[in-house]
């Protein structure tokens, strides 16, 4: 008899079990959802990264010579809609939340698969109003909103992209929702509370803060599209309205999203710091119940925004103990990921360079943040540079930072490819000294006296500027050099196995890609979360 010279097929897996456009665009998988969203929130990454690059080079000269000052109004709000709504909230829940949740916890999928395309569909329609509203004109009222600009004096865009914005909150609310039902119900067998990663952890306290803070800011945005449309008095004090009525509900969603955007990061880093360190972290049971408590507490400081909008000194005095204290949990994080890399085994791949440089870019963010929750410091360097450094060391060196630091951690699982790991590394540095020079010099200016969202400036600030303007290239390009080896890899990347991180979960305990229904016998958990360091014979087991 002749034996076949053909060589076997390749395993089908969730990547290749469907073809077709028709066949993404209505999957309920939830794992191709996650990769539509990747796409989204890249494109939307880059558009407001071009608006970033626009504002720097304005900002390169002190005559403001570059755009006039209405079309730097428009820049600087989009930048900032699209880089919070579109981007830094919806990212890593939404991508890597998506992809891992129901891996890591043993289920097929998520509690309502279809609930989660919808999610997707919802987001992209609230960035069609968004971007509708920016070839149409754009927005100039920042990314806040402010009342009564907003719905009395701005000639702008303010309605369609109130709307986009408005759209997009039910995004993260499906997402939410579906993240806690899926953690609650659909644990595999002796998957108990305390044994779930810490990522599961950190989205779990996430999909809360999505639920119960996304609604409030949901009915603000609307209620300023109903006082702008039928001049209805609830902002505008001309029609007998408040404005600071605004700033209490808009930042008592918007102080809390800040966490929506680092708390996922924070659960990345833990798996990262775990994996590259082989150990297990260090006080496991602190970091999980950190989680919560930032997400609780976070809530309860929304006033140290309006230290100076006359508002009581002594509730302003509550809420500066707030700030101070919900700093505590996100210390707990870092003094025990830095117990937990002591004599730890580390390497140094490139998700574990770019989970060192969240460390540290986290950690002058946080510190830089209790400057501003001093009630005599904060009224001198409000509204000035010192508070947009400090923003972007906590949501670019943070949560982008941990964002990266994932993608480069899971790309192998859910691409099944490797990416060249020479230049991955590369470019984790090039972001962390570009991202240094960038946001460092602006604390300076800050502290100077330097406004934000202003386009003249003295003579003597240019020095520093032209330094954050030659970061921010620098930086562009750390972001641009992943975009192309992940591409890359997926034509000629080599082929990943199940583990090639030697990692512990159960997201390495299945092919490179997956299967569309992740497992095909449901998993029994033996173990705690983290049982470092893996066995030579337990990575061959799964290969």
């Amino acid at each position: 008899m002749e034996q076949s010279t053909e060589s076997p097929s390749p395993p089908v897996n969730y990547l290749t079990i469907d073809h077709g456009v028709r066949s993404w665009l209505l999957t309920v998988d939830h794992k191709r959802i996650a990769l539509l969203y990747l796409a989204s929130i890249t494109i939307m990454f880059f558009l407001g990264s071009l608006f970033a690059a626009m504002i720097r080079l304005e900002l390169l000269t002190p005559a403001g010579d570059i755009v006039q000052s209405d079309t730097y109004n428009k820049m600087f709000t989009l930048h900032g809609v699209i880089m919070i709504f579109f981007f830094l909230v919806p990212s890593i829940p939404a991508v890597l939340g998506n992809w891992l949740i129901p891996v890591m916890v043993g289920a097929k999928d998520l509690a309502f698969p279809r609930l989660n395309l919808a999610s997707w569909y919802i987001y992209v329609v609230g960035a069609l109003f968004t971007l509708y509203a920016m070839f149409t004109g754009g927005v100039d009222t920042g990314w806040t909103f402010y009342t009564p600009y907003s719905t009395a004096a701005a000639t702008t865009k303010v309605i369609p992209t109130a709307l986009g914005v408005f759209i997009s909150g039910f995004s993260s609310i499906l997402t939410g929702l579906n993240f806690i039902v899926t953690i609650h119900r659909m644990r595999a067998p002796g998957l108990t509370w305390f044994r779930l990663p810490l990522f599961v952890w950190a989205h779990y306290a996430t999909s809360l803060i999505m639920i119960l803070g996304t609604p409030v800011v949901a009915v603000t945005i609307l209620l300023v599209g109903l006082e702008r449309a039928f001049h209805i008095g609830i902002f505008d004090p001309a029609l007998g309205g408040d404005p600071l009525l605004f700033q209490h509900l808009f930042w008592f969603y918007s102080h809390p999203a800040v966490y929506i955007m680092i708390l996922p990061s924070m659960g990345v880093i833990s798996e990262i710091i775990a994996c590259f360190s082989r150990k297990r972290i260090f006080g496991y049971g602190f970091v999980a119940c950190s989680s919560l408590t930032i997400a609780l507490v976070g809530f309860l400081v929304w006033g140290h925004h309006m230290f100076v909008s006359s508002q009581s000194v002594y509730i302003g005095l509550v809420f500066s103990i707030l700030s101070f204290a919900v700093a505590i949990p996100s210390a707990v994080k870092v003094f025990n990921w830095t117990a937990t890399l002591y004599k730890g085994s580390i390497s140094f791949e490139a998700p574990m360079i770019f989970a060192l440089g969240f460390l540290g870019l986290f950690t002058i963010g946080g510190l830089t943040g209790l400057f501003l929750a001093a009630m005599g410091l904060d009224v001198h360097v409000h509204d000035t540079y010192f508070v947009v450094a400090h923003f972007h060391y906590i949501m670019v060196g943070g949560a982008l930072m941990g964002y990266l630091g994932g993608m480069h951690f899971w790309w192998p699982k859910m691409t099944g490819k490797m990416y060249p790991e020479v230049w991955a590394r590369i470019s984790a540095v090039i972001v962390f000294l570009g991202f240094n020079l960038t946001f460092f010099p602006q604390f300076v200016l800050g502290y100077l006296g330097m406004p934000r969202r202003y386009h003249f400036y003295p003579d003597e600030f240019q020095v520093l500027n032209v330094m954050s303007t030659a970061g921010a290239s620098i930086l562009g390009i750390g972001y641009i050099i992943p975009v192309i080896y992940f591409l890359w890899s997926l034509r000629y990347g080599a082929a990943a196995t199940a583990n090639p991180w030697h990692a512990a979960g159960l997201e390495w305990t299945i092919p490179s890609p997956p299967p569309t229904e992740n497992f095909e016998e449901t998993p029994v958990v033996e173990e705690e979360a983290y049982h470092y360091p893996i066995t030579v014979s337990e990575v061959q087991g799964v290969a």
